[in-house]
């Protein structure tokens, strides 16, 4: 949807927008003042304390210091000097006011500021370089010429947050243009004007983009601050054109020197500010905000799921998925081909009503005239995107843009059953197709859980047309089967990734109190970010956008080692619960994922820790190589001297049954245990006690190779556990 030119003036008039600090319109008084020396600047700092606050910290800190010796402002100001006074107070007010911008939690404004403060100090020293009588009303111009992305990320933050990360250059205000019937720099323009500041700043602001040839006799200002912004991602390594500096009759070499001395003072203001200008996101910011996008994926994909579940006619199906792409994915045209097996074509099925021709065309999947990247993203069951600007279109690929009128598609594949099904079409500008990619994992998702509804759907069709009329009771009862299934399914989903989340929870809670002490938090961060993934591969195997399991292997002892630090480090273990373990000193290796062994074990100890809620003892033991029926197994044991489960549920053990643990995911933790240990190629069985306790014994196959030498070497076949 794109917004009027009006309704986003109207937005930006309504918004909240920061007012600019006083000190900094007092500071700008000063500097056209002549007469005003540092007692005026001391004054006027005074009378903000954070700012005569961060101005002492600069000027006590290692850099400043000599001798030792702190004076109070007064001689902080000395030691730093007017000049660098006026740009610390311009840089803290401006961002105290880019801080009163109401922006989203997610929006990372480092490359912003590195870019504002580049041109902030490259237009200060080009102005000092052509003598510009106010060098501080220039480099505040340089902090100010992107404000208008702020405030129209702040005015229209959906509409704005896909264009926001993109580089500030003419392709960033067409695009604008585009979406949002106003540029960057007019709303910079405009929120310059709301602040009072002079016209020659607002000016500044709205003719940063524009073509240089127009500039010429444009004010000092002006082309200060266009040259500044241009050179302020420019690698100073690297030489600079032969007439770079010519809109300010500035050399080359002059121009220069001045890029080189930029990123040093960049830096330095940066750290003022307290900005981390290392292009590196924190990382514990990233593993919450990547545990969050998976909390809403998953949230999305069950609603989606039970959203097109509920169609049972496939044309209300096909309308469903297409109304549906609108509402989560943000496509505004759309369309469904369905594949045809028998002839490996894609024809087109459900289009809105200005594209019901799309119905008449249709895309093969090979040999010659196929489809291109549509046809790929079929066969491959990836999704894809179809750009103008990539160049090498099929024809059919060329129409479908047109027809769309769109400069990039997305193909998104109908997935069941390990079967492309069809495509969903979605034509969208070339900014939306950056957000599209970052959000990979929810659009083979999308596909997923509408492929296993379109082959629901089809089921359904073919049941009522070929059979007898009283089979709709049967059809019905298949699809109700499905539907339970299909929540099934998403509580299995649901009790795995209680688990890393659990760890999770408790490992924020270290985190908090380790960056509280100011201690390392690496080993801590790298947990967060295992388990997450862990948390993307559980949703990824329910959506059928998982890898295939690398045909790897894994040492038993080694994810033992690794579960009882995890369990022991995130405090999972109550201090009443001693886990204690036995282990082979040789290693112990399975087929298959170290993360499958890690789900086994802590599904079975998290079971153990509930049934001991005064305390009690948690053994794990692998008793290495053991013969059973002619094969050798590596049997591992978890066990607890708890009360032992109840008669009556022993029988159904591994089942999906009514337990009495509380939450709407109880009863189903033992199945799928099982259905791991089988995915491992091994078994699982229970021994429990009323006296005794419960032991889960777990036998994994041996690796052939590894039967066959321990045969040749005449290696005893039972391994002696060290007590």
């Amino acid at each position: 949807m794109t917004l009027s030119d009006q309704d986003i003036r109207d937005r930006l008039a309504a918004a909240r927008l920061p007012a600019m600090p006083q000190i900094l319109l007092k500071l700008l008084e000063l500097c056209q003042d002549d007469g005003a020396g540092m007692a005026e600047i001391a004054r006027l700092v005074a009378n903000d304390t954070g700012m005569a606050t961060k101005i002492l910290t600069v000027a006590h800190s290692a850099a400043y210091q000599r001798g030792g010796q702190k004076g109070g402002l007064m001689q902080a100001l000395g030691v730093l000097g007017a000049d660098l006074i006026k740009s610390l107070v311009i840089s803290e007010s401006v961002y105290q006011a880019f801080n009163g911008f109401s922006l989203g939690a997610r929006t990372d404004l480092r490359p912003f500021w590195k870019h504002a403060l580049g041109t902030a100090v490259l237009a200060r020293d080009i102005a000092r370089a052509m003598d510009y009588a106010q060098p501080e009303e220039a480099y505040l111009a340089g902090l100010l010429h992107d404000v208008g992305r702020l405030a129209l990320l702040s005015a229209a933050p959906e509409e704005y947050a896909g264009l926001f990360p993109a580089e500030d250059n003419q392709a960033l205000c067409a695009a604008e243009q585009r979406s949002l019937q106003i540029t960057h720099v007019q709303a910079g323009a405009l929120v310059a004007a709301r602040w009072n500041l002079d016209s020659f700043i607002a000016d500044a602001i709205l003719y940063h983009h524009e073509p240089q040839a127009r500039l010429e006799g444009a004010h000092p200002l002006i082309r200060l601050v266009h040259l500044a912004q241009q050179l302020a991602d420019h690698d100073p390594a690297l030489p600079l054109a032969p007439d770079s500096g010519s809109l300010c009759s500035l050399e080359p070499e002059s121009l220069q020197t001045i890029c080189q001395g930029a990123a040093v003072q960049v830096q330095k203001a940066a750290a003022f500010l307290g900005i981390d200008l290392s292009g590196v996101p924190d990382r514990a910011d990233t593993a919450q905000q990547q545990l969050a996008d998976e909390v809403r994926n998953m949230t999305l994909l069950s609603e989606l799921g039970q959203s097109l579940q509920r169609q049972s006619e496939l044309a209300q199906l096909l309308k469903q998925m297409r109304q549906q792409a609108t509402l989560q994915l943000g496509l505004e045209d759309t369309a469904v081909f369905l594949l045809d097996a028998s002839t490996q074509t894609l024809q087109g099925a459900s289009m809105a009503e200005p594209q019901q021709r799309l119905g008449e065309l249709s895309l093969r999947l090979g040999g010659p005239g196929g489809g291109g990247t549509l046809a790929q993203a079929a066969l491959q069951q990836r999704v894809g995107f179809v750009s103008r600007q990539a160049g090498l279109q099929s024809l059919v690929e060329e129409q479908l843009l047109r027809i769309f009128n769109a400069e990039t598609l997305v193909c998104v594949p109908l997935l069941a059953g390990g079967q492309c099904l069809g495509l969903l079409l979605g034509g969208v500008p070339g900014w939306q197709q950056a957000e599209l990619q970052r959000r990979m994992r929810y659009l083979q998702g999308f596909g997923a859980q509408a492929g296993k509804a379109l082959q629901a759907a089809r089921r359904a069709g073919a049941d009522v047309a070929d059979g007898p009329q009283p089979a709709r009771a049967d059809n019905d009862a298949r699809l109700q089967a499905e539907r339970q299934e299909q929540r099934a399914s998403a509580r299995r989903v649901v009790h795995e990734v209680n688990n890393p989340l659990a760890i999770i929870k408790n490992y924020l809670e270290v985190l908090d109190d380790k960056l509280t002490r100011q201690e390392p938090v690496a080993g801590e961060i790298g947990v967060l970010h295992e388990e997450i993934e862990r948390i993307g591969h559980i949703m990824g195997e329910w959506v059928g956008d998982a890898p295939a399991a690398p045909a790897g292997m894994a040492d038993i002892n080694l994810a033992i080692n690794k579960l009882v630090v995890l369990l022991r480090d995130s405090k999972f273990m109550p201090s009443s619960v001693e886990l204690v373990t036995r282990l082979p000193a040789q290693p112990c290796e399975v087929e298959g994922s170290a993360d499958t062994l890690k789900q086994i074990l802590l599904n079975l100890v998290k079971n153990a820790v509930e049934v001991l809620p005064r305390g009690g003892r948690i053994d794990i033991v692998n008793n290495g190589q053991v013969p059973r029926n002619g094969r050798l197994f590596y049997v591992v044991c978890v066990s607890d001297n708890g009360p032992g489960i109840p008669t009556e549920h022993r029988s159904k053990l591994f089942s999906p049954v009514q337990s009495s643990k509380p939450g709407s995911n109880r009863g189903i933790g033992l199945s799928i245990v099982q259905g791991l240990v089988k995915k491992l190629g091994g078994s699982i069985a229970c021994v429990s006690t009323t006296t005794k306790g419960t032991m889960f014994e777990i036998c994994l196959p041996v690796p052939a190779a590894q039967a066959q030498m321990a045969a040749a070497l005449a290696i005893p076949a039972v391994q002696h556990v060290p007590s």
